[in-house]
């Protein structure tokens, strides 16, 4: 990255800046293709995402993958595995944002690296740092807090949390670039969304054909929100260091903090900024040791220490902020 020309790294971070912003500002998007329900907006984004994606794999001639992927049963299975646990984490994210649980919903990708850290401590064993026990402490508190500031656990940023953190830990097994894994989840996601529509039309029920040409636009477009960004996000990440993006995620779940708070004038009682403050605490605690480590870590490489090695690959990202790969 070091190496890369000031003009490469520049065109990376506005990527980055554009991918985070259009996930950020994203909720203002699904309000607009009601009477629709979340269950057919669901459906739809899988159709349209695939038909986009498709297209523009056969535009660039990228189909080598897929024949490998299909001579390859564990991964096939592990594909179907994260097409499952992102079509709740997208079915959940647009009912929220719907349903007038913004914040909430934000609330779930300000935790999400506190519960993607602990779930490699509880099923890869992985050994934190105390601030990084510290963060996941003080995360958990703001859990408590919250749960008694809502009178209910909040459900639907745990759902939206362990969801995506699950849906990382499989991702980072599969190894298939943003657009080849979209395309291949979807693919996935296909025949049951498309079966799910045609019931709907069948039943009468499909908003699609009885609400105007411009409805039905803007639900073909669900393709274009979850493609677009993606494709930016990938030119980020080629140009730009990966501990960058790290702290460029936490721009998604900002906006939409702010849009629920300034946009949809959601309510923020006392209980709920305290439970807000410590998450944010935690989040300060983990970037500042994630920062630390991978400035370490530089230093050891750039002394050419004998035997330095960056950690990587892990769930809980000991030299870097692992950043998001797909969000809604």
């Amino acid at each position: 990255m070091a190496g890369k020309p000031k003009g490469e790294r520049r065109t990376g971070l506005l990527n980055g800046f554009a991918a985070y912003g259009m996930w950020g500002l994203v909720p203002l998007f699904w309000p607009l293709l009601k009477p629709a329900g979340a269950m057919e907006i669901l459906a739809h984004r899988m159709v349209w995402s695939l038909v986009l994606v498709a297209f523009a794999l056969l535009v660039m001639r990228r189909w080598a993958w897929a024949g490998e992927l299909l001579r390859q049963p564990r991964r096939l299975a592990l594909i179907t595995v994260a097409a499952a646990v992102i079509t709740v984490n997208w079915g959940v994210y647009i009912w929220a944002v719907n349903s007038g649980h913004v914040v909430e919903a934000s609330l779930g990708y300000f935790i999400n690296p506190l519960v993607t850290i602990a779930m490699g401590v509880l099923l890869l064993k992985e050994r934190l740092r105390p601030v990084q026990w510290a963060a996941v402490a003080v995360g958990f508190a703001a859990v408590l807090v919250l749960t008694i500031g809502y009178g209910r656990p909040p459900w639907i940023s745990l759902c939206l949390a362990f969801s995506f953190a699950t849906y990382g830990l499989v991702k980072k097994k599969i190894s298939l670039g943003g657009i080849e894994s979209l395309a291949a989840e979807t693919a996935v996601q296909f025949v049951p969304a498309l079966v799910y529509l045609l019931w709907l039309s069948g039943h009468g029920e499909s908003t699609f054909t009885s609400h105007g040409a411009g409805h039905a636009t803007l639900l073909a477009a669900t393709g274009i929100v979850t493609a677009l960004p993606l494709v930016c996000f990938g030119a980020a990440a080629i140009r730009v260091p990966l501990s960058t993006l790290g702290l460029l995620q936490y721009l998604a779940p900002v906006f939409q903090f702010l849009l629920g708070i300034l946009y949809f004038h959601e309510a923020m009682p006392p209980e709920r900024w305290a439970g807000f403050a410590l998450v944010w605490l935690a989040l300060s605690l983990l970037t500042a040791d994630a920062l630390r480590t991978a400035r370490r870590a530089a230093r050891m490489l750039g002394g050419a220490i004998p035997g330095a090695r960056v950690a990587t690959g892990t769930v809980s990202g000991a030299a870097d902020i692992d950043p998001v790969n797909t969000t809604p």
